[in-house]
This record gives C-alpha cells, sequence and structure tokens, in this order.
C-alpha cells in the first residue's frame, strides 16, 4: 500500500479476517471461466515479462537497475500508477470512500501535483547528479555516511511494515474470498509468479509488466464502475442514495452508521471535521512529497527513462492517471454502501462482527462485495485479475528498490571490499528476506481491528515523512544545506514524530459511541496538523544548524542542487568515470540482480561527477565451457557468460551521456504546455468537489 492512502479516524475498519467473509450472494465463488480469464492472465504477465527480458540488456548495470535508461514515456507513467495503486488502494480507498464520502481522495490528488512536481523540478537535479538510489544522493549532497544509512534503514522499515505486508495482505485476502484458500497459501503462489520474472528480468521487465497490469486494472475498475451505477440506478440516485444508506441497526443515541453531511466535500471543517482543509493542503502535501519526490520506488521508475523529457512525459501520464481512482475504486465503494447499508455500513458491534469478523465496521468489504455480487461468470475472474495486479505491480517495485538500497547503501557501507558475486548473493538473498518477514507480519496485520491498520499507515506517513521531505527539498533548493544541519535535522525531527507515535498507539482514537478522554496533544491536534508542526519543527533545526556551522564543499553543490545542476563537467572527473566505466562497471554489472550496482563505484569519489560511460557488449566473467542448461540458467539470469579464449575484445562503443538534461525544444513545448492543461484539470475538480 502506498502512502498517499487516507485514514478514516472513525468508523473504517481493517480487512475482515480470512476466517470470515462476506454474506455470500449469487456469486460467492469463481466459475470455470472466471479461472480461465485468470489462467489467460498469468499468461499474459509471464509473457511480457519473458518478452521484456528477451530485448534488454540486463548484463549491465543500467541495463538490469535503470533499464539500460531507454524507456519511453508511456511505461515509465504506466509504472508510476501501477507502483503506486496497490491491492490496498481497492480495499482500502473504496472502504473509506463507504464509511465517511469523498475526503479521502484528496491523497490521490495531491499526488497529481507531486508526481509533476518531480518530474519539473527534482528530477533534473537526481538526473545531473548522476545517482540511483536516494540515499546515495544524500551522501554526495552532504558527505558522511549517517545520513545515508537513516534514510536507508528508515526505507526499509517502511517498505517492509507497511507496504509489502499490507498490500499482501488485502491481495490475498481478496483471493481467499473468491476461491476460498487459504490466506498464506495465496501468498505464496502471487509471491512465486511475481519473483520469476522480478528477480530475473530487472527494471525493464517490472516497468513492461507493469504497463500491462495498468491496462487490466484501468478495465476491469471501469467495468465495475459501470455494473455499480446500472445497479445503483445512475448519478443521480446515488447522489441521493448516500445520505440515506443508514442501517437498520445502529447503536442508540450515537453518530454509527450516519452518514457524514459533508461526504461529498474534500475541504472540511478546519476543526471538528475529519481532514480538516488545511490540513488537507499542506499537512498531506509534506508526507506526499516525500512518496512521489524522495522514495526510491517512484523516483527509479523516472530515473529510467531515456531523456529527461519522456520522464516528463511519465509524470504527465502518470497524473492524469491519478484522476480515475477517484471515478473506478471510491464512487463504487460508496454504491456498495447504497446497495449492501446493513452489511458494508454496520454499525452495531455485535452485527458486524458476524458480518466480517470486525465489531469496529465492514467499511473494507465494499469493493470485493460488488465484485462477487454483481458481476457476471467471467467478469468475476478479470476484477480478480485485476486485483492480483494492483498487488504484483507494487510488490515487484518495492522488491527491486528495497534490495538495492540494502546492497548498495548499507551491505556495501559495512564491506567495501565485498566480492561482485557475494554482492549478487546478498542482493538476492534480501529479497528472500523480504518476503519471510512481511509474511510473518501478516498476523499482526490480522489482529489489528478498530481501524487500526489504516490509523498504523497513517501515522508512519505522517509521523515519519516529514523530516526526510523537508532533508530533501532543503538538500535540492538551499546551497547552504550542510550534513550536520540535515542530520540533526532529521534526527529531531524523527523523535518528535516517534513520540507522538507512540501516543497514538497507547491511546487510540475511540470508537462513534465511545467517549473521547486522549491526552489533549491527540484529541485537538489533528494529525494533518501535526505534520505541518513537525514540517516546521524540523525546518528551523535545518536552518540554524547548517547556518551554525561550515559551508558545504564546492563537491557537495556542484550538480546536486537546483540553482547548480547545469554546472559544467570538470575534465578530471569526465576522465576517472571513462576510465572506470571500461573496467568497474562491467565488471559489476555480471551481479546486477537485486544489487543495486548504482554506479557508485564509478566517480565516487569525486562524488558529482557526471557519470560517462562505454556500452561494454561483452561480460567481465568467463567460462571454458558450459552445457545449454547453464547457459539458459545464465540467461533467466540475466548473467551473460562467454568463453574468453573464443570472444575478441569488443570494440569500444561510443560515449554516451547518462545524465544529461538536454530536451529538443519541440518536445518540451509539448510537454510544458501538457503540464499546464494538466494543473489545470487539477485545478477545476479539485474546486468542484472542494
Amino acid at each position: 500500500m502506498t502512502f498517499d492512502l487516507p485514514v478514516e479516524r472513525q468508523g473504517t475498519s481493517v480487512p475482515p479476517s480470512p476466517s470470515t467473509s462476506p454474506s455470500p450472494g449469487h456469486g460467492s465463488t469463481l466459475d470455470t471461466v472466471d479461472i480461465v480469464v485468470l489462467v489467460i492472465y498469468f499468461l499474459l504477465v509471464l509473457g511480457v515479462g519473458l518478452w521484456s527480458m528477451w530485448r534488454t540488456k540486463r548484463s549491465t548495470v543500467d541495463g538490469y537497475f535503470l533499464a539500460g535508461k531507454n524507456m519511453t514515456w508511456w511505461p515509465v507513467g504506466a509504472s508510476l500508477f501501477a507502483s503506486n495503486i496497490g491491492s490496498g488502494h481497492f480495499i482500502g480507498l473504496a472502504g473509506s470512500g463507504a464509511a465517511a464520502g469523498i475526503g479521502a481522495i484528496a491523497y490521490e490528488w495531491n499526488g497529481m501535483m507531486m508526481v509533476l512536481l518531480l518530474g519539473w523540478l527534482f528530477l533534473p537535479i537526481y538526473i545531473a547528479s548522476g545517482v540511483t538510489t536516494m540515499p546515495e544522493y544524500l551522501q554526495r549532497r552532504f558527505g558522511g555516511r549517517r545520513t545515508q544509512l537513516f534514510i536507508a534503514i528508515l526505507s526499509l522499515f517502511i517498505y517492509i511494515f507497511t507496504k509489502i505486508s499490507v498490500d499482501m495482505y488485502a491481495g490475498a485476502l481478496f483471493i481467499q474470498l473468491a476461491l476460498q484458500w487459504n490466506i498464506y497459501l495465496a501468498v505464496v503462489l502471487l509471491l512465486l509468479v511475481t519473483a520469476i520474472y522480478t528477480v530475473a528480468g530487472g527494471l525493464a521487465a517490472v516497468i513492461y509488466t507493469d504497463a500491462a497490469q495498468t491496462a487490466i486494472m484501468l478495465a476491469g475498475a471501469l467495468t465495475l464502475m459501470g455494473f455499480s451505477f446500472v445497479e445503483v440506478g445512475g448519478w443521480n440516485a446515488f447522489m441521493e442514495g448516500d445520505g440515506k444508506a443508514i442501517p437498520s441497526i445502529r447503536v442508540p443515541n450515537s453518530t454509527c452508521g450516519i452518514p457524514r453531511e459533508d461526504a461529498f466535500h474534500i475541504f472540511r471543517d478546519p476543526v471538528t471535521s475529519d481532514l480538516p482543509w488545511p490540513g488537507v493542503i499542506v499537512g498531506m502535501s509534506i508526507p506526499s512529497m516525500w512518496y512521489w519526490c524522495s522514495d526510491q520506488v517512484i523516483v527509479q521508475r523516472s530515473l529510467a527513462a531515456k531523456t529527461l523529457t519522456h520522464a516528463k512525459g511519465g509524470s504527465l501520464l502518470a497524473a492524469y492517471l491519478k484522476v480515475l481512482p477517484f471515478f473506478a475504486i471510491m464512487i463504487p465503494g460508496m454504491i456498495s454502501r447504497i446497495l449492501y447499508t446493513d452489511e458494508v455500513a454496520c454499525a452495531e458491534p455485535e452485527v458486524c462482527r458476524e458480518i466480517c469478523g470486525n465489531p469496529v465496521g465492514c467499511s473494507d468489504i465494499a469493493y470485493a462485495k460488488l465484485v462477487m455480487e454483481l458481476l457476471p461468470a467471467g467478469l468475476r475472474g478479470l476484477m480478480m485479475a485485476v486485483m492480483i495486479a494492483a498487488l504484483m505491480s507494487s510488490l515487484t517495485s518495492i522488491f527491486n528498490s528495497a534490495s538495492t538500497i540494502f546492497t548498495m547503501d548499507l551491505w556495501k557501507s559495512f564491506r567495501s571490499r565485498a566480492s561482485e558475486w557475494e554482492l549478487m548473493i546478498v542482493g538476492r538473498v534480501f529479497v528472500l528476506v523480504l518476503v519471510v518477514v512481511s509474511v510473518l507480519w501478516i498476523p499482526v496485520v490480522q489482529a489489528s481491528q478498530g481501524g487500526q491498520l489504516f490509523i498504523y499507515i497513517q501515522s508512519i506517513s505522517t509521523y515519519l515523512q516529514p523530516p526526510v521531505s523537508i532533508i530533501f527539498l532543503m538538500g535540492c533548493f538551499w546551497k547552504r544545506t550542510n550534513e550536520k544541519g540535515a542530520f540533526w535535522g532529521l534526527a529531531i525531527g524523527l523523535v518528535v514524530g516517534c513520540i507522538r507515535m507512540l501516543l497514538d498507539f497507547i491511546y487510540p482514537a475511540p470508537l462513534c459511541y465511545e467517549e473521547d478522554d486522549r491526552p489533549a496533544v491527540l484529541k485537538y491536534v489533528h494529525y494533518l496538523y501535526f505534520s505541518m508542526l513537525l514540517s516546521f519543527i524540523t525546518l528551523v533545526v535545518v536552518v540554524v544548524v547548517s547556518l551554525a556551522t561550515e559551508e558545504p564543499k564546492p563537491e557537495q553543490i556542484s550538480r546536486l542542487t537546483w540553482f547548480t545542476r547545469l554546472d559544467p563537467v570538470k575534465p578530471r572527473e569526465q576522465v576517472f568515470a571513462s576510465e572506470q566505466s571500461s573496467t568497474t562497471l562491467d565488471v559489476i554489472a555480471i551481479q546486477t540482480d537485486d544489487v543495486g550496482a548504482t554506479g557508485r563505484e564509478v566517480g565516487s569519489s569525486n562524488g558529482n561527477a557526471c557519470h560517462h560511460r562505454k556500452d561494454s557488449a561483452s561480460s567481465a566473467s568467463s567460462v571454458r565451457s558450459q552445457s545449454k542448461l547453464m547457459s539458459a540458467l545464465y540467461w533467466l539470469c540475466g548473467m551473460e557468460r562467454r568463453n574468453k579464449e573464443d570472444d575478441p575484445a569488443p570494440l569500444p562503443a561510443p560515449e554516451q551521456t547518462i545524465c544529461s538534461l538536454e530536451e529538443k525544444p519541440r518536445l518540451q513545448l509539448i510537454v510544458n504546455a501538457n503540464l499546464i492543461i494538466c494543473l489545470s484539470v487539477t485545478a477545476f475538480i479539485i474546486g468542484y468537489w472542494a
């Protein structure tokens, strides 16, 4: 699940326990034709994965981790969208809509602006600096290792305990509901299919399969939206019916089960509402900036674009696609409340326990309920494929990026002389560790009650991400920011955020029929307001400490900030990078599976060098002879091995600048015009529903 998903403090719930499920309707299990559709889907995904493995060069560093930096705008944009929309979106966003109206869609539409911010402001800096991981950028920008290690560990923590485990649980829950499989069996089978092309194919396979998954997700979700509107009686009936969707059994003298009066408003009361409008504008934007502008999962896709213009085009496509979850996910969730009020909007604890196993509420079954009740045979299989596509596209992205960060930002920091084969093994084993830890975390997710799962996820977002956002923002756009300011701003900000997060867990938000007796800091300071306060504290610390200590060195600024991104590359650095690329880079290439060999070896001592590399047709390792089986195995793993005696030395290929910010004037004009159009669309839809 991504970090732009909302929390409803009252009335939402975690996914139901897999031991129970919504009451069955006329189509509560999959027919043979649904199974056939699912099989076709899996074959399609595997086919696309194998095709991408065949056509891309995975035996070089850039080939594996940045897809050869040869991606055009449409697969980049589709992969950004697919990486963001996980199975948790379908469960959580629809559930939030069923529980409290459209307010939660502000997280999606906020993301539209942030992904554009990535393409036009942050990405030129990352490209100019020649980095591949975000912790690596901090190391070059500030020097030293502690800030880099801090961010690397924090990122892995967030990936494991929120994104991976929650997405696996939500997707497996949907499968368990339809197929009556054991939830752990469903998880393991999904991971096996996912691993085939993720581990072997690298980022290119992930991006191309993400593009296919995006088409499947949109086709299925829009189809379900059509069936939902037909069943409810059209738009007008939907608008009228939401306010009347009150369950027949409620807790007396309470607000339980009553739809919100501001259900169709994004901007809500600044004091008493669940999503106060100042917090939506500012407090929501800061954590969102972390996710869209400095999270490895997202930035790595944009860095794979062949040019900056294509990267901007990918951001534009992702922004346009972000309009659709409102219509394809949230509104169907609200329709589900209208059609199945007593189940989806249940308000009496014992009734809810019987329906979905959660005494607090069953709003999170809204989307699954629609799928199993409304869709005919065949289309139910398509929607199962949609959920699996959402799950797999998110997991592949996270696995690829997390193993990159662990191996190159953590492992190599402690074992600087580690061999290529050691790094290769570590990268792959870490993917397995991610899987095992995430599976083991599922019981914790299942045990969460009272909306604690979504509160937990939003707490991670609100309490841990603002300090990181401020560090990247200041590092990119204020040249005076130094390592001491960044580190202490990050450390103090995270300490303050963790204190508030612990208080949130110790004193959970009361239910709709309970009195709020929490401490004043929790009762009166909304978590979005706290996000604003935490950002301000971090900002003050960064500015004060930076001004009180020494200025950054010239190499920590050149080509590493917005104002210095166009600095010329020093001749000494060019020579160093070129010499290294012909040796170290191609040697490292052999272990490019989940190693994240980001080119740090290339020019690491020169920090801000814009790398010029030579694409070599050969691999570094060779063997005397090998069987056809071993040859196939090496190809599958993306490691080309040759007999050194039989192969002549390759001719040097022309140098290719891989961090150029040059854009063709005509294409630049097109993407800039589209930027204005996209921002206008965003402003219109937000203003219309505000």
